[in-house]
């Protein structure tokens, strides 16, 4: 049973019926701009049209966050990357082997004729897979998406979709349930590839779902960051 809030609503997804009307229901809000909240494999998302800066831009003030934090990018697989990115390099594609689908952002440079806008992001787009069917069918047939953790910024990072109306309320158009997610409020781990076009390692921006230690096995060395 869909439960209300205002004009938004929250659609069982482990229910069939329910599932196909709150999919249906959110492809339609993110082709006309709005936003949705899905679960992922990590913590439930906020997720909007990449491809629209109106969108993206939505769902900047919905978190309440500034242009200088561009959300990442959700994908449905590997290859899509060469698409989005300026070039795919060995490091790029070994992490994806490694840990995609699965808890693992990687920064690359962005392909310069994409149109779009995330923010400020100096020519990079951050890109994941996530581990989640339900997620990965709406991508096939949404294309990329910007998703960011569904809250407020400065708030827990939502488990529940419930926990996600609760702090974003009438700003999300669909709530899609899949039930608690198990990501414990822990997000993806965040690597930046890009320094790796001037022969340097690529480094962990962001520890997360992944440990630093299982980027290095597969690397074979990262950067160390500044605290």
């Amino acid at each position: 049973m869909a439960k209300l809030s205002g004009m938004s609503t929250i659609y069982n997804c482990l229910d069939m019926n329910e599932a196909l009307t709150g999919l249906r229901l959110a492809r339609r809000a993110i082709g006309r701009g709005d936003l949705v909240v899905l679960p992922t494999d990590t913590v439930y998302g906020l997720a909007a049209d990449a491809f629209s800066p109106a969108a993206v831009q939505k769902l900047l003030d919905a978190k309440g966050r500034g242009r200088q934090s561009p959300p990442p990018v959700l994908v449905t697989g590997f290859d899509t990357v060469s698409a989005l990115a300026e070039s795919v390099t060995p490091e790029v594609e070994k992490l994806a082997n490694a840990f995609w689908p699965g808890g693992l952002t990687i920064i690359v440079a962005a392909r310069q004729t994409l149109a779009w806008d995330l923010g400020e992001t100096n020519g990079t787009v951050a890109l994941r897979v996530p581990d989640h069917d339900l997620v990965r069918e709406f991508l096939s047939e949404t294309g990329p998406l910007a998703v960011s953790s569904a809250n407020v910024t400065g708030k827990p990072a939502a488990l529940t979709a419930v926990e996600a109306m609760a702090q974003l309320g009438d700003r999300v158009s669909v709530y899609l349930d899949a039930g608690e997610s198990s990501g414990s409020r822990v997000g993806s781990t965040i690597v930046d590839t890009t320094p790796t076009r001037d022969g340097l390692p690529a480094r962990i921006v962001r520890e997360g779902s992944v440990s630093r230690d299982s980027i290095r096995d597969v690397l074979g060395v990262i950067a160390e960051v500044d605290e």
